[in-house]
């Protein structure tokens, strides 16, 4: 059985053949997360420029890994503690609220339990991510049990998660920067050709955020870094530059 609350607040429980069609990625939270004096965990909220909107999280893992859905050029959608599940095995009864439901643009769903990476080899643990697994696999869904992410991946992410949101100021910068970047480039001479510097570094990132400028993330960002126009996202980048010019208010002011 799955438990779930949808977007307009009610309340559903359906078999486990049903719950392939809910769109979880737009439901409320099935489990309250706690936040209370002295607490072990760090609860808060993030912003996904994907959708929009605050998602909590439970602990600052869980929000990097919420970032690094939100990054994800391939996914639409996601919400935190999606469902509760109940079933049974040959061990007994269980139930669980898994951390993250992701949807992807090809229609594929991702399920992800954060664990501290010191708990993953965890006797409960490993049997929890069993159990969620083979109820994935008959839904046809993907599931991971992750702790940390890589370093230095992440460490680019987060830099760039800094200029995700929506872009208020330089959006005239953006077709010079793609336009010099069509051809690999070190990061700092395409800069040297553009001003302001400062303001155009900021516009750069919220190109790289969008993927419509893209780099070796497992690699130290640098000014010798090799960046590149990515011509499929650069084409929808450059499609909102000329929403805006129409006069849409939604332009380059909608999330990416």
């Amino acid at each position: 059985m799955v438990r779930y609350i949808d977007a307009a607040g009610d309340e559903h429980y359906v078999r486990l053949a049903e719950a392939a069609s809910v769109p979880f990625e737009n439901g409320r939270m099935a489990r309250n997360i706690p936040a209370y004096r002295d607490s072990a965990h760090t609860p808060g909220r993030y912003w996904a420029a994907t959708t929009g909107e605050l998602v909590e999280f439970e602990s600052h893992l869980e929000e990097k890994w919420l970032t690094l859905l939100d990054f994800d050029a391939g996914v639409t959608g996601f919400s935190s503690q999606p469902m509760e599940l109940d079933a049974s095995d040959e061990c007994g009864p269980w139930h669980h609220v898994p951390d993250i439901f992701a949807r992807r643009a090809d229609g594929t769903a991702l399920l992800l339990d954060v664990k501290n990476p010191a708990r993953l080899d965890d006797e409960a643990v490993r049997l929890q991510a069993t159990r969620t697994a083979a109820l994935c696999e008959r839904l046809g869904w993907d599931y991971e049990m992750v702790g940390e992410p890589p370093a230095q991946r992440w460490a680019n992410v987060f830099e760039l998660s800094g200029k995700r949101r929506p872009l208020y100021l330089g959006g005239d910068l953006i077709p010079r920067l793609l336009e010099l970047a069509a051809v690999p480039v070190p990061m700092g001479d395409l800069l040297s050709f553009v001003t302001p510097e400062d303001l155009a570094r900021g516009v750069l990132l919220h190109l790289c955020w969008r993927q419509a400028v893209t780099f070796d993330l497992d690699q130290p960002l640098r000014e010798s870094t090799l960046v590149h126009a990515d011509p499929a996202m650069a084409g929808i980048v450059i499609a909102e530059l000329a929403a805006k010019a129409k006069g849409d208010p939604r332009g380059l002011l909608l999330p990416s």
